[in-house]
Parts: structure tokens; C-alpha cells; sequence
């Protein structure tokens, strides 16, 4: 019976008092005075606390602050009495770290508009020390981009500036676009240039306005279009049976580690065929490498 996966954080923020929160790190008189402190005590006056802090219940009311020592030493300073907070199923920092490393582009954006429904955009671009340019860029990097690529990139570390090739797509090549950067695992935005470019005219929202790339002939151009359209079909196929190849070399792989485990039978193929075996040896180094890397990949 397969084991059920336990969420690492309670689905809903909670309200708690400042003076029920134990920090995990004391902030030192030296940080306050660095321009990353300063920025978010900015931002906190400002805009106020867009993402909440992460906490763990120790019993009796109190709770272990997993992240947020900077945000809370900002807030207790500044006498605030409550904050919103999410509440984490595991006493470790290294939880929490591993599954929020970095905000992406979707993140921000979602962030800068939860920030404008209380604060205008000079507000936010002063908390934030940025350029107001930048701010109005993150507001409207999603207009045009059809809710079904959302959905696929929001957790990914995609270009902005990707995004700006996208929006010159159709809805449906969108999201075939955005299923090949997720197949390739790459989201610059000079890959999502050459896949617009590779993009035939019947999929494009304005034709006339991309046209072909200076370096490219049409036919060029024509010949890009049909590879792009192969490699499509090309990585749904490999998609669709990725998971059975992989186990099939599971067990040739393990097949063949036992059978060169046993001496009679690895003194056999030493003595009579010893390029053969290095061959295998090489084989099965080769496989256990493989397979590593796909159980990272599916991790």
C-alpha cells in the first residue's frame, strides 16, 4: 500500500502575537545597518508584509520562527502586535528553504498586484529602491499569456523577458511552447526567441508584426517551423514512454551488475573475453549514472 505524502505547511495563513513568536537567529546591531535590512524595513512601512512568515508550534502558544528573523526583528521594533504567519508540519529550516529558494517571475508578479490593491506604484517602487518601470514591467508581464502556460511556468525560474515572445502566440502554442521549456528544462529568453521564430504564421496573434529573424531566409524560416513542429511530436512520444524505458533499463542495468558480481562468471568473461567486459563495465557505470539522474529529475 503506497505511503500517503504529508504536506509540509497547514494550507491557510493564521494570525498570531509578535510575543508568541521565538526567533531562530538573533539579529545582530550590524545587520541593521546593511542595505538589505534597510531595504525591507522600507518595503514593510511602505507596502507592508506581502509574504508571511514561516513558523512551527512548540506547544503552550509559542511557535519557532523557521523564516522571517529579519521581517520579525523590522516588526517587533516598529511595536506591531500581530502578524500573518504559515504554519509548518516540520521543525525544520531546511524544509522550508528547499521548497521557497527563490520567488519567480509569476510569483512576483502576483505579489506586486496583491501590494498595488493598498499602495500605488511610486509606494512600491520606493520601498523596493527600483525604478517604477520595473514595477509596472512585473504588473502586466502576465497580459496576453494564456492561463494554461501560467499554470506551467509559475513555479519555474523562467526569463521576464521569455514572456515577451510568448505573448506574440496564440493561446494554444503558448502552452506548447511552455510544455517544450519544461521538457528542456531551459527558460531563457533567448530559447523562447528561437522557438518563436520556429513558430509558423497561422500561430502567431500578429504576423505581420514578428516576421522572420534578420539572420534568417524564409525558407530558413520554413524549414525552422517544420523542426520545431517534429521535435514537439518527437518529445511527446519520449514523454509518453520515458517511464517504461527507465524501467526497463532498471532491471537490465540490475540484471547485469549480478551477473558480474558472480566470480565464476566474471573470471569466465575476464579470461576468454576481457574487452567485452570492460565494455560492460562501462555499460553499467554508464546505466547507475543514468538512472541517478533520473530519479533527481523525478525527485
Amino acid at each position: 500500500m503506497p505511503k500517503s505524502i504529508r504536506t509540509a505547511f497547514q494550507p491557510n495563513v493564521i494570525t498570531l502575537k509578535l510575543e508568541s513568536l521565538e526567533p531562530s537567529r538573533a539579529i545582530e546591531p550590524r545587520e541593521r545597518k546593511e542595505r538589505k535590512y534597510r531595504q525591507i524595513e522600507a518595503s514593510l512601512a511602505s507596502v507592508g508584509l506581502v509574504e508571511p512568515l514561516v513558523v512551527f508550534s512548540i506547544g503552550k502558544g509559542k511557535y519557532r520562527l523557521l523564516d522571517g528573523n529579519t521581517r520579525l526583528d523590522i516588526l517587533v521594533r516598529r511595536k506591531i502586535l500581530d502578524v500573518e504567519c504559515i504554519l509548518a508540519t516540520e521543525d525544520e529550516a531546511f524544509t522550508y528553504n528547499k521548497r521557497v529558494n527563490y520567488l519567480s517571475p509569476v510569483g512576483e508578479h502576483q505579489m506586486i498586484l496583491r501590494a498595488l490593491k493598498h499602495n500605488s506604484e511610486e509606494d512600491i517602487a520606493k520601498a523596493l529602491a527600483v525604478n517604477i518601470s520595473i514595477i509596472r514591467r512585473k504588473r502586466d508581464l502576465l497580459v496576453g499569456i494564456c492561463k494554461e502556460a501560467i499554470d506551467l511556468l509559475k513555479d519555474r525560474r523562467i526569463s521576464s523577458a521569455a514572456f515577451a515572445s510568448l505573448r506574440k502566440m496564440k493561446p494554444i502554442r503558448q502552452i506548447e511552447v511552455a510544455q517544450l521549456m519544461l521538457t528542456s528544462n531551459r527558460y531563457s529568453e533567448t530559447f523562447a526567441e528561437a522557438l518563436l521564430t520556429g513558430t509558423r504564421a497561422d500561430m502567431l496573434v500578429e504576423p505581420h508584426k514578428v516576421g522572420p529573424a534578420k539572420s534568417l531566409s524564409q525558407e530558413q524560416k520554413l524549414g525552422m517551423e517544420r523542426e520545431t513542429d517534429v521535435l514537439l511530436r518527437d518529445l511527446k512520444t519520449v514523454e509518453a514512454s520515458y517511464g517504461t524505458d527507465v524501467l526497463a533499463l532498471g532491471v537490465a542495468c540490475r540484471y547485469v551488475i549480478r551477473m558480474l558480481a558472480n566470480a565464476t562468471v566474471r573470471h569466465y568473461i575476464e579470461g576468454r573475453f576481457p574487452d567485452i567486459l570492460g565494455e560492460l563495465d562501462a555499460v553499467v557505470a554508464s546505466m547507475e549514472s543514468h538512472l541517478t539522474e533520473a530519479a533527481r529529475a523525478g525527485a
